[in-house]
């Protein structure tokens, strides 16, 4: 499957190319040069073919015209006043790159996404232009001609940045300190249009994203701007699967029944399309699973919002997007100890295999669904319910999975929490209270469920507790803002009272 150019981008490009622009005006008050003119009208408004001829054969003229040279600005410098030759100069070397070159898609085994003819008008102009001492130069500044995410002068140049910069990884996926810094500015731009509330301007971003996606060194950078670049991505996933980062994982990891969705159905008012190079993206980044994979777990619970993903969106190209991406997180060795108690806290294991009772046709589909089974697999059966809560403790990110509310899971395990390891548990529990969690106040609720159940199964170990400081940590929560926390804090601090008077 290849990505069509968003509509929204095409719809502003075609109305640009369709306006008259009074080029001799433009000649005379020296906005533009006579040979600068000479070499816009060569090519515009006519055949493809012709177009192609025309800049083939000076292909440095119009890397001067596009871009400078050491004694000349490039027309969108000189014409900077002019906002409708900005404009059409922007159309014009976009439609001279015109390959959507984020339609070669890095990896042709997954979704479909099988490299397509890339339709560049004139293919060596960008291999010229990529040989300019600096060719990201004159579009980089453009990219903050306005704050308004509608204006149409950043769009376009976003667009013909892109497509450079995905030149330039196809020509050699070595970095540089230029290219670097047009992807760092390029990706706080695009930034501006996934927090827009339009879908039009979302999906551009999103789309040219995926362009961008190709080799490690801008995945590397796209998660070092994470904050900015994937953090809006996930709230529309969140928005998508109807529940926000601070509800309780519960509700999603609560069954492993799959129901079909469709577009209309949507949460958020998001598109199937959206939704859809939104997963594109995450999976794209997923190849740096070593880099990334414990880090947005932590800061994302990713495991869980893709479980519920996954139970609403069961149609074969979302589930592979889905899967796929699951499956590389987990690869790397270094994330397994961390991510397998997670996926498995997020029910991934009956949700396998749920889906592997579905009529699925596509063979990498197929295979990363065997892959995740098996993985999953081993680990579940070497594991017993005190691991799994240890593994969730451990991971310092708490969720209201069975072990917490289950009374014989505490009656049996108790002691064994206080006495494993020297005491890690108890220690580690002492640190989540600890923090705030201003972002995710269930945390708190769920470690003070814990502590009240450890001095009502263990009441002779609650000095080590005080020890610690929960105690007193546990009390200070009774005021908290969060009723939830107010109501287990109470609850732990009850079970403290019921030996009061034996201290």
């Amino acid at each position: 499957m290849s990505l069509d150019p968003p509509t929204y981008l095409s719809s502003l490009q075609n109305n640009i190319r369709a306006r008259p622009i009074p080029w001799d005006g433009a000649v005379r008050t020296g906005t533009i040069t006579d040979n600068d003119l000479k070499k816009i009208k060569a090519v515009d408004k006519v055949r493809k073919e012709q177009r192609r001829q025309t800049v083939e054969g000076d292909l440095q003229s119009y890397q001067l015209l596009i871009l400078g040279g050491e004694k000349s600005k490039s027309v969108l410098e000189s014409a900077a006043k002019r906002i409708d030759v900005v404009h059409y100069m922007l159309v014009l070397t976009g439609d001279l790159l015109n390959g959507m070159v984020l339609r070669d898609q890095l990896n042709s085994r997954m979704v479909h996404c099988r490299p397509s003819n890339m339709r560049i008008d004139v293919p060596g102009l960008a291999a010229v232009l990529l040989q300019h001492p600096d060719p990201y130069k004159p579009f980089i500044p453009l990219l903050s001609h306005s704050t308004n995410p509608e204006d149409t002068i950043p769009l376009l140049t976003s667009s013909v940045l892109a497509n450079l910069l995905s030149v330039a990884q196809l020509q050699s996926p070595k970095s540089s300190p230029k290219i670097d810094e047009a992807l760092t500015k390029l990706y706080k731009y695009l930034s501006t249009l996934t927090k827009s509330q339009d879908s039009g301007l979302q999906d551009i971003a999103v789309q040219e994203y995926s362009a961008l996606l190709r080799t490690k060194k801008p995945r590397e950078i796209f998660w070092g701007q994470r904050e900015e670049t994937l953090n809006p991505l996930i709230d529309i996933l969140r928005a998508v699967a109807g529940a926000g980062k601070d509800s309780d994982s519960t509700v999603w990891s609560s069954g492993a029944s799959i129901r079909p969705n469709t577009e209309a159905g949507l949460g958020g008012g998001v598109g199937l399309q959206l939704l859809y190079h939104v997963l594109l993206v995450v999976w794209q980044l997923s190849f740096e699973g070593a880099l990334i994979g414990k880090g947005l777990e932590k800061e994302q619970e990713i495991f869980a919002l893709y479980a519920q993903l996954l139970r609403l969106f069961p149609q074969e190209k979302t589930t592979r997007l889905l899967l796929s991406t699951l499956l590389n997180l987990l690869s790397p060795s270094a994330n397994r100890a961390t991510l397998l108690p997670t996926a498995t806290t997020a029910r991934l294991p009956a949700l396998l295999s749920n889906l592997k009772g579905r009529h699925l046709t596509d063979p990498d589909l197929l295979e990363d669904l065997q892959s995740l089974t098996d993985m999953l697999g081993e680990y579940t059966s070497s594991q017993t319910t005190f691991d799994e809560y240890a593994s969730e403790v451990l991971n310092g990110r708490l969720r209201w999975s069975p072990p917490h509310r289950d009374g014989t899971f505490w009656r049996e395990n108790s002691r064994k929490i206080f006495d494993d390891s020297q005491g890690e548990l108890p220690k580690k529990l002492a640190e989540i209270l600890a923090k705030a969690w201003e972002d995710d106040k269930k945390v708190l609720a769920i470690a003070c469920n814990d502590v009240g159940w450890l001095v009502k199964e263990a009441p002779e170990k609650r000095v080590q507790l005080e020890k610690l400081g929960i105690k007193g940590r546990v009390m200070e929560l009774m005021t908290d803002a969060d009723e939830s926390v107010r109501w287990e804090s109470l609850r732990a601090v009850g079970e403290w009272l019921r030996y009061s008077f034996d201290d």
